[in-house]
């Protein structure tokens, strides 16, 4: 491949490259890494795992280190609309030509060692924040935590957001055996912000072995609402009221409140305006992103497992329509569907399923049978999200809403076809 080529070019080239989407194990990425001679990416490193929320917290932290005036790089993981969001530096998305020349430099690196899609994109990443001079880099997992490339990286803050069930043929059937591989990024003698109240024993015991300092949600440090607009996050030796951030589902508090432990614990001194500031600003797109349509709300929420759609369902209740709710979903075909549907099916009264492409995905009719029980199996089926989103919509009256909702590629084909409406 020549540098001269275009990132499009470059996405098709390592989608081939390698026969499987997913390739847990460390070996062939660190082999890489090694030979493109890749450092610390930053001064200091936040790495951020968990099965939800995830991408959220990554973007407490870059706001608020941004607020206090840090250079800060942040790595997430997948995309909406563009590549080019999975890779930050000082706030912009990374260009073309940035990621061009750093896909180059992973090739010329790799010889004849397989890469996944996932682990070129993040020795890319790593290759560019080693040059940007940061302060700070926040790496987001991919998949689990132990065996991640993400986990190249040592961690001097670690955040363990959320354990729940997802990827089970990955990372094990029960939150205990998934916990054990989302504690593989914590480090010996490193802090460890756990951000849910009941992390599994498994995360407890991995933080005891190695040393580490676990800072933990509920008992370290506490997060309570004051009224409707504040909050309060305090521990035993420091205290702020800060605004609602505008990441605004319930669960955003607790995404908050963790990225401030990690500040904290990383050390570094941070204005205290800078907090404020940082959650105000802090927003990801696709995290019950509210869109209008004429006098009808649209949400679009990337959630797809059941610990999402739970924190999806308390938003809704907090937050009813003032008419119906109309939902428009579409998932891969490894998620359990069925348990989605069941945490939502209280808040929506009409049901669209779609179907998404890929081999992943799987048609309505597929998706329907999964739901078989539930209200959502008696919803009406379309063949792609926009088109479910074009009948929702047409259905609508002022005052109803539109909650597109199921998984990254259900978002970003919404996304699309209300750009086309607009």
């Amino acid at each position: 491949m020549d540098t001269a080529n275009t990132l499009a070019e470059w996405l098709e080239y390592i989608e081939r490259q390698h026969p499987q989407s997913i390739a847990m194990g460390l070996e062939r990425v660190r082999e890489v890494a090694t030979r493109m001679a890749l450092g610390a990416p930053a001064k200091h490193v936040i790495v951020v795992g968990g099965t939800n929320g995830k991408g959220s917290t990554v973007a407490f932290v870059e706001a608020i280190a941004r607020a206090a005036g840090w250079k800060v790089g942040a790595y997430t993981s997948p995309h909406l609309l563009a590549y080019n969001e999975r890779v930050r530096i000082d706030g912009q998305d990374a260009g073309d030509a940035e990621l061009v020349a750093a896909f180059a430099a992973v090739e010329g690196a790799r010889g004849d060692t397989a890469l996944t899609y996932f682990e070129y994109g993040t020795l890319a990443a790593l290759w560019l924040f080693g040059r940007a001079g940061l302060d700070l880099a926040v790496l987001e997992v991919g998949l689990g935590g132990r065996l991640d490339a993400v986990n190249l990286v040592d961690a001097d803050v670690s955040i363990i957001t959320t354990v729940d069930i997802d990827h089970t043929d990955w990372l094990g059937e029960d939150r205990e055996a998934i916990g054990a591989e989302k504690a593989g990024i914590i480090r010996g003698w490193k802090p460890v912000v756990l951000g849910e109240i009941d992390p599994p024993s498994s995360v407890l015991r991995r933080a005891y072995l190695l040393g580490a300092n676990a800072i933990r949600f509920g008992s370290d440090y506490f997060c309570e609402p004051i009224d409707a607009t504040r909050w309060r996050w305090r521990d035993v030796s420091f205290r702020l009221e800060l605004p609602m951030p505008a990441l605004r589902a319930p669960v955003q508090l607790a995404n908050a409140g963790a990225a401030i432990a990690a500040l904290r614990a990383l050390g570094k001194p941070v204005p205290r305006t800078a907090w404020a500031e940082g959650i105000a600003a802090a927003g990801v797109a696709g995290r019950l992103q509210s869109v209008a349509v004429g006098e009808v709300e649209v949400l679009l929420d990337v959630g797809h497992n059941p610990q999402a759609a739970r924190a999806l369902a308390a938003s809704l209740k907090e937050r009813p329509a003032q008419g119906q709710t109309y939902a428009v979903y579409a998932a891969l075909a490894d998620k359990d569907s069925h348990a989605v549907a069941q945490a939502l099916e209280a808040h929506v009264a009409h049901w669209h399923l779609a179907g998404l492409a890929g081999p992943r995905g799987q048609d309505a009719a597929a998706l329907r049978e999964r739901l078989a029980g539930t209200a959502a199996a008696q919803g009406e089926m379309a063949e792609t999200v926009a088109q479910a989103l074009r009948a929702a919509l047409a259905r609508a009256r002022g005052g109803d809403r539109v909650l597109v909702f199921g998984s990254f590629h259900t978002v970003a084909e919404a996304m699309q076809a209300l750009h086309s409406v607009a």
